[in-house]
């Protein structure tokens, strides 16, 4: 199902005994942060802050916090179930039968269903401020989440752009540092698509419009996490996830369109060549970025609901509420990760990992060094170009099983041919390269060696008890149950 607004998510949280709503006053200065800690240590649920003592609204956050609020924010019982419905859209053969047919049209109708729809009228606009009216402090319960954080960091922001030339829009999430009542910080790293339109817009001698939504249907609050290639459309995205059109409304001030849902909306503009010092911020890495010159936005308008929620979210050493959006992302991909590379059984993005960091991958392989193809071909994958480590092993081997493929791993490897050292672009936010945006990368080929491959001893057979045995003991444990409860 979708879900109208981050409201009406909510209710379906608290529904299920999933929400928990905090009355007492509370800080969103570190106090926030160690709540959430707790709270996601034991799995436990989203929270709704009504009484935060900064800002003038009710602060939800760990919404995300949980594969199964993750699942219901999609809509679905199981992550992979999107994933399904992709792989489904990309089988080619033609339609046979009347079955065929009505299948092939069941295609065509989630389709239609996707792209966005523009209304006039919309509860993000209920009420407008413009200019001095604008006291960001005031208004948003924004976290201070680690002890040497630069200051206050509005996350979990929707920001929106649109290249300078083709007009073609773009919608990603990135950290918003508050800078003072009205400006705000907005870390573009190298490798998005945001960045890129900020540069042509400086390099044209011309601002750049900027609409940043908080608080937006959930499954378009995923989109904008989502590695999308750069011609597909977040928001065309978000309606095929969802399976209904997403409404967009005209911004006040700028040339852009917004969720129609969201909570509260920022109208800005990035002047040419404007830099504020931004940082440091701890991250989803677990370790503090230092301080670095970012863009910044002037609001000239906020819009927002006339009761709105403000909603953000707290990152740092995994696990973290953004590991079950990863996990998402991890799933819902895999269908379009095989479109390239066929032979990808499965593959499993540790949170430990944050997830640019590993990828265990499993393969049937089927010919000498197809390991080492398969590592090459994930490091020109789009932003899968950013992992540091990719393990890969065979398709028996359960990916998501951390103990199986550590066997593997560790077991299956000589490292004088079995590893693959390159260089490539790491993660804006690596701490560990020697360089700043590239570094080492390692491939573990942790499958079994062919005699092709020059391995002549004869790869071992594994001890494993035979289904006979395994059947007889099953059956006898459960005859010893049955005596041993009586």
């Amino acid at each position: 199902m979708a879900y109208a607004d981050l409201q009406d998510f909510l209710r379906a949280l608290d529904k299920d005994g999933d929400l928990a709503t905090v009355k007492a006053p509370v800080d969103p200065q570190l106090e926030v942060s160690g709540i959430v800690a707790r709270v996601l240590r034991e799995q436990g649920p989203a929270l709704l802050f009504t009484n935060p003592t900064r800002g003038a609204m009710p602060l939800a956050i760990n919404v995300f916090g949980a594969e199964r609020r993750m699942a219901k924010a999609l809509g679905v019982t199981r992550l992979d179930e999107i994933g399904e419905r992709i792989a489904e859209l990309l089988k080619p053969e033609l339609p046979q039968g009347l079955s065929g047919f009505r299948d092939a049209l069941g295609k065509v109708g989630q389709l239609r269903a996707a792209p966005p729809r523009r209304v006039k009228d919309a509860p993000s606009q209920e009420v407008v401020l413009r200019g001095d009216e604008i006291d960001l402090e005031a208004l948003l319960p924004g976290v201070k989440a680690w002890p040497g954080d630069g200051g206050v960091f509005l996350n979990l922001g929707l920001t929106h752009t649109k290249h300078p030339e083709t007009g073609a829009r773009n919608l990603g999430m990135y950290r918003l540092q508050l800078q003072d009542p009205r400006t705000v910080s907005l870390h573009w790293q190298i490798h998005k698509d945001s960045t890129s339109h900020a540069a042509i817009a400086e390099r044209r001698g011309e601002r750049l419009p900027v609409a940043i939504a908080f608080g937006c249907p959930p499954a378009v609050t995923y989109a904008a996490s989502a590695p999308l290639p750069g011609d597909i459309d977040e928001y065309l995205f978000a309606g095929f996830v969802q399976r209904e059109r997403v409404e967009l409304v005209d911004c006040v001030s700028v040339p852009l369109q917004v969720p129609a849902g969201a909570q509260v909306v920022l109208e800005g503009w990035v002047e040419p060549g404007q830099r504020a010092p931004e940082g440091p911020f701890g991250d989803h890495t677990g370790f503090y970025t230092p301080v670095e010159p970012f863009p910044v936005v002037r609001v000239e308008t906020l819009t927002m609901r006339k009761k709105p929620i403000f909603q953000s979210i707290i990152v740092g050493r995994p696990p973290q509420e953004d590991a079950p959006i990863g996990k998402a992302t991890e799933r819902i991909f895999l269908p379009l990760i095989r479109l390239t590379v066929p032979e990808i059984v499965d593959y499993d993005l540790p949170a430990a990992g944050v997830f640019h960091n590993c990828a265990i991958v499993s393969i049937d392989k089927r010919y000498p060094k197809h390991a080492q193809k398969v590592m090459n071909a994930i490091w020109g994958a789009g932003l899968m170009a950013l992992t540091k480590l990719i393990v890969v092993v065979d398709a028996d081997c359960d990916v998501h099983d951390y103990a199986e493929v550590a066997w593997r791993a560790f077991g299956n490897v000589d490292y004088a041919h079995d590893a693959l050292h390159s260089i490539g672009p790491v993660d804006h936010l690596d701490h560990a390269s020697y360089a700043q945006f590239y570094g080492g990368k390692l491939g573990v080929d942790a499958t079994r060696k062919l005699p092709t491959e020059g391995y002549t001893r004869g790869w071992p057979e594994e001890c494993v008890l035979d289904a006979e045995t395994l059947a007889l003991v099953d059956r006898r444990w459960r005859e010893y149950g049955i005596r041993a409860r009586r």
